[in-house]
This record gives structure tokens, C-alpha cells and sequence, in this order.
């Protein structure tokens, strides 16, 4: 589901409300990021999951971040999202994303969590907080899992770092409030992704 070619941002629409994220969702299109996540602790994160999947959809990954319980995947996948992003590892919540078809971005921190969560099943790991996680850590990561396992760095990644992380071998970079936060405008927005789609080389 994460097609090698496609910009190696996740978008992380974090407290962001339906009435913006069409617009948002195409700045973020228009920029080169091809995957992004509504946060489940957003206002009405449902209804902003089904506006961009409908108008981004066919251009980008679109689903759900924060997702803790495996009744919110099923609602995601009604929703129209095609991805499931936890901040920690629950073999439930992978397990029950599986069985809707979507992609699953569990969190992990440890080797043990990191072979754990593929075993169950995810489709790419999610490294959280990434502050923790310095590119020497990533690079011994590397060293241990599996070559066709997948590594999105997610918290503390920025436009100065991200290189440093991807020559570690991170896969995927997940982007927060230096993307996006409540108050930016689209426009606003499009102009960050730009700066960090330029630092990953695309």
C-alpha cells in the first residue's frame, strides 16, 4: 500500500475540523504528500476522513491517526480511510485493520515491539517519538528487522534532520505541527509541505 515512488510524508492533520480539509487536503496534494492522517482526537475526525478521502482519495493515502480501539477501524473503513496509524502496538487494533483491508502504522519503540507488530501483521512500523529515536538509533533498527520491513519516524523530524534520519534508513516521515496545526491556513500549509517535500529530495 505504500508505493515507493510517492513522497515520503505522512501528514498529520492533528486537531483539524472537516470545514478545512478539502482545502487543506489539496494544498497538501498539490505540494507532492501523498499520505495524510486525521487524528482521532480531532473535531469530528470521521466526517474530515470522509471529505478527503472523497476529494484526495485518488491521489493520496488518507485515513485515521490515533487510533486506539479496533471499533474505530471499522468506522474508519466506513468512513473511506485506508489507513489505521496507532501510537502504540495492539494486536487487536492491527488484527481487526487487516481484516478491513487498510494499511496498519502501528507505534513501537523497541525491537521487541518492531518484530512483534510485524508478525501481526503491519504493514509499517511506526518509530514514536522520534526524539528519542535519533538516526543512529534508526540505523541500528535497520541493522535487525527485516530488509522489506517499513519505518516511519514520527516526532522531532524536521526540514534540518530528515536527511540525516533517511540516510538512517527511515522509510517515512510523519509531520505535525510544523505541517499542520489549528490556526494555519491552507495556503499556509501548502508552503510548509513544499519545504519539507524540497528536504526529502522530491
Amino acid at each position: 500500500m505504500f508505493d515507493k515512488a510517492a513522497n515520503p510524508l505522512i501528514a498529520i492533520l492533528r486537531g483539524i475540523a472537516p470545514d478545512e480539509a478539502v482545502a487543506v487536503g489539496k494544498e497538501l496534494v498539490a505540494a507532492g504528500v501523498s499520505i495524510m492522517e486525521v487524528t482521532m482526537n480531532s473535531p469530528e475526525p470521521l466526517k474530515s476522513i470522509e471529505l478527503l478521502a472523497e476529494a484526495c482519495g485518488a491521489d493520496a493515502l488518507v485515513g485515521a491517526g490515533t487510533v486506539l480501539a479496533p471499533a474505530e477501524v471499522e468506522q474508519v473503513a466506513r468512513a473511506g480511510g485506508r489507513l489505521v496509524v496507532s501510537p502504540n502496538f495492539d494486536p487487536a487494533v492491527v488484527k481487526a485493520t487487516k481484516e478491513q483491508g487498510l494499511a496498519s502504522v502501528p507505534g513501537c519503540l523497541t525491537p521487541t515491539e518492531m518484530f512483534a507488530a510485524l508478525a501481526a501483521g503491519a504493514d509499517m512500523l511506526k518509530v514514536f517519538p522520534g526524539d528519542v529515536a535519533t538516526p543512529p538509533v534508526i540505523k541500528g533498527y535497520r541493522a535487525v528487522l527485516p530488509k522489506e520491513a517499513k519505518i516511519a519516524v514520527t516526532g522531532g523530524v524536521n526540514a534540518d534532520n530528515l536527511a540525516a534520519y533517511r540516510q538512517a534508513g527511515a522509510d517515512c516521515f510523519g509531520i505535525g505541527s510544523a505541517l499542520y496545526k489549528p490556526g494555519k491556513t491552507a495556503a499556509e500549509v501548502g508552503e510548509s509541505a513544499k519545504e519539507f517535500v524540497a528536504a526529502c529530495g522530491g
